[in-house]
């Protein structure tokens, strides 16, 4: 950009047109950012703040002298101001330590978007920030302590599922392996269900007896790849029950229910089912929650005893689209069964479009040619769909129109010549809809001064003045006043007043006065002389 900048300059000076140059230099600018790639950096997470990010002058090619003379700034997306770019050095900083895992939560990646802003001429630029990953979380299980009830007739090879561990790292970082301390009856399995999710199961080895050991404890270990790795422990106690001899069975091993995002509370999500044919305790199921995240317990509620699962929080499809639980049915000997409930959330048109102003031009000439910049938004629906798509549009017949750029941003623009004599001043409501079935607006008011040029001479009140005055009169005699005036403003309207002197012609005996426009006789006159 920067030689961009000196080769434009150079063909303004060989064409010696100073408003050419411009008009090139612009065209060129926009023609650049068109075609300008994207700013990527990277740095780790939990860096101090005001850590060095990157030399955006460097990078640009922009000379320092022209951040602050084109106001550059910087503008995160979304409320929170993350960089901050100093006019002076052209160095991009963090303004406060970055925690991956608070920005990006159950996010592989974690890309910060941000814009560079310039003014006179208008240039936006979009840089990335990708926030990579330090091993600064250990894994951790839900429960420090899992109890598990297992019949002392359950045939080796039979399997229980454990309760996962949760690391907030990503890649290498996050949770890589289990491991279960010595024992002569369990060892580990882990696999990944079709969904993807992966899942941790005690796998029985040697037959239990409970007249031998009736409870067992072991130590369950999960570790990270970090370097150093971190890692977590969880006790798994083991019950070992009487016989039972059948185990509850669900109706079905998945259940799939879709929910409307504004669902009310109460409303009946699923029922579950698990039939036992045994009788009395033994044939009596309790279902509760397991392998459930504490989240999707907020939302929903089981009742443990008819396996109904109900909303009692507020589900919201921006947040999360979909919620996966897994209910564990367990008999009054103990025995247990699990499926899966998977809720899809379902969009409804519950966010109106936002506007955002980012630059905004509060005075332009009356003068200012058609398609003149005014103004740069852009607009953001957190919907999705038709219900996250919008347009925008201009309140009344006004000179202006909108023009879409990218990335959802707009430039208002004049589109008609302006006349401050005509309308001094311009109110403009930009209003924003998004295209649901039941459609949301929002609207930002733009307040736009016309400022003054010199383009209307002075008219005089009329076109004869008839004065008179008796001869022999005083000298510099106020005989009368001429009135003119300008319909421009300011110094713009400011009159004087002056008597147009005629090559060949005697001049009169009068004078004007340049302020007010009174006319005076000079000298005593003689009618016998000059009549008129």
């Amino acid at each position: 950009s920067g030689w961009l900048f000196r080769r434009v300059m150079a063909c303004g000076r060989q064409s010696g047109d100073s408003k050419r140059q411009v008009i090139l230099f612009i065209l060129c600018v926009c023609l650049y950012q068109s075609g300008a790639e994207t700013l990527r950096y990277s740095l780790p997470e939990e860096m101090e703040r005001d850590s060095f990010v990157a030399n955006i002058a460097k990078d640009l090619g922009v000379p320092l002298s022209q951040l602050a003379a084109r106001k550059a700034r910087v503008v995160s997306e979304g409320n929170e101001q993350l960089f901050r770019l100093d006019q002076n050095t052209g160095v991009l900083t963090v303004k406060e330590s970055l925690d991956r895992e608070e920005i990006c939560p159950q996010s592989d990646t974690c890309t910060l978007v941000f814009k560079i802003f310039f003014e006179n001429p208008l240039q936006l630029i979009r840089g990335e920030v990708e926030v990579r990953d330090i091993n600064d979380n250990s894994p951790v299980f839900p429960e420090k302590e899992m109890v598990l009830e297992i019949l002392e007739t359950a045939s080796p090879g039979s399997r229980f599922p454990l309760e996962s561990a949760q690391d907030k790292d990503v890649g290498i970082n996050g949770l890589q392996n289990y491991s279960l301390g010595p024992n002569p009856h369990f060892s580990l399995a882990t696999g990944t269900a079709k969904d993807g999710v992966k899942y941790l199961e005690l796998v029985l080895q040697r037959q239990l007896d409970r007249e031998e050991q009736g409870e067992l404890n072991l130590l369950l270990t999960a570790s990270d790849g970090g370097s150093p790795p971190r890692s977590g422990t969880a006790q798994v106690r083991i019950v070992v029950l009487d016989a039972n001899d059948n185990i509850p069975v669900f109706d079905r091993e998945v259940y799939e229910v879709r929910l409307a995002e504004n669902s009310p509370l109460g409303q009946l999500a699923v029922r579950v089912a698990a039939a036992d044919p045994d009788e009395g305790s033994n044939g009596e199921v309790r279902y509760t929650f397991t392998q459930t995240s504490e989240r999707t317990r907020q939302l929903f509620q089981l009742n443990g005893t008819t396996g109904e699962i109900r909303v009692v929080g507020n589900l919201d499809f921006e947040e999360a689209k979909s919620h996966k639980m897994v209910v564990k049915a367990t008999d009054g000997g103990g025995l247990s069964a699990h499926c899966k409930v998977q809720v899809e959330v379902v969009d409804v048109n519950d966010n109106a479009p936002e506007i955002a102003l980012t630059s905004l031009t509060a005075s332009i000439p009356e003068d200012a040619p058609p398609r003149t910049v005014v103004a740069l938004f852009s607009v953001r629906d957190r919907d999705s769909g038709d219900n996250g798509r919008t347009e925008c549009s201009i309140d009344g017949d006004l000179p202006f129109s909108l023009t879409p750029t990218f990335d959802n941003y707009y430039e208002l623009r004049t589109n008609a010549a302006l006349d401050r004599e005509r309308m001094a001043e311009y109110n403009i409501t930009i209003t924003a809809t998004d295209w649901g079935t039941k459609r949301l607006s929002s609207w930002e008011s733009i307040f736009v001064q016309i400022s003054d040029v010199n383009d209307n001479p002075p008219e005089f009140t009329q076109e004869l003045y008839t004065m008179s005055v008796t001869e022999n009169n005083s000298p510099m005699l106020r005989i009368g006043r001429m009135k003119a005036t300008d319909a421009d403003a300011g110094k713009n309207a400011r009159v004087s007043y002056a008597l147009v002197r005629q090559e060949g012609k005697e001049q009169p005996e009068v004078s004007i006065n340049a302020e007010n426009g009174d006319v005076y006789i000079l000298r005593p006159l003689d009618y016998e002389k000059v009549r008129a």
